[in-house]
């Protein structure tokens, strides 16, 4: 069994070796690959990621295109059985893998989520956190299900089934898509309760309302398509 573990990653040099660090210690005993989609960063991120050359493999393209034009990108070079999400910040802890990839590992699913609103959530602004939970209200009512948290950053894929979904949004509401396209491939989603830190704009969250309007856009849309 190989894991892929895909990074997009745009401007974050405060943050981009600390979370390599995490994951590589994490998996150092995997079979396992780790793609670093850079999405046109202009700090200094692409410098940093240069250390770790010899345990990564690096994608960069000049302008930002979004994450889920980046998750596209990294599929593309995907060789392992299960692909890992991992943002590029620190709000979510690599210790979390095990348990992220146990349902997939037994046979339970191929589709998991690690939601931060099963136990105790934590957040910076009450408005992400009510957007979050209004836009998959919206999905749990379309589609009968029970999900908690939809646009979670944890999203473990059987690779197979992610590439069959195949990317089409650029942008943040690549959450909306791969949730609502799975569904209606009627593969169940596993929720899994992971550790969360939530950042600040401050501390480089990127984020915007704007981004709320897409993700409602993405859903209404694929569910009349």
């Amino acid at each position: 069994m190989k894991i892929t573990i895909l990074i997009p990653v745009f401007n974050e040099e405060r943050t981009i070796d600390i979370i390599l660090e995490k994951v590589l210690n994490q998996t150092k005993d995997w079979n396992k690959e780790i793609i670093v989609i850079n999405d046109g960063s202009t700090d200094k991120t692409l410098e940093k990621l240069q250390r770790f050359s010899n345990k990564i493999s690096v994608i960069s393209y000049e302008k930002n295109q979004g994450k889920g034009a980046a998750l596209k990108k990294g599929l593309e070079k995907a060789t392992g059985d299960i692909v890992i999400i991992q943002d590029a910040d620190l709000e979510y802890d690599p210790k979390d893998y095990p348990k992220l990839l146990q349902p997939i590992l037994k046979g339970e699913t191929k589709i998991v989520y690690g939601s931060r609103n099963l136990g105790a959530r934590r957040f910076v602004y009450a408005r992400y956190f009510w957007g979050g939970v209004f836009l998959t209200k919206i999905i749990n009512f379309l589609y009968g299900t029970k999900l908690t948290d939809i646009n979670t950053g944890y999203k473990i894929f059987d690779t197979k089934e992610l590439k069959e979904i195949d990317i089409e949004t650029p942008g943040f509401e690549v959450c909306e898509e791969l949730t609502v396209k799975a569904l209606k491939r009627k593969i169940k989603i596993i929720e899994v309760p992971i550790f969360y830190k939530p950042r600040s704009f401050k501390e480089g969250k990127k984020i915007k309302w704007i981004d709320a309007f897409k993700a409602l856009w993405t859903i209404f849309y694929l569910w009349l398509k």
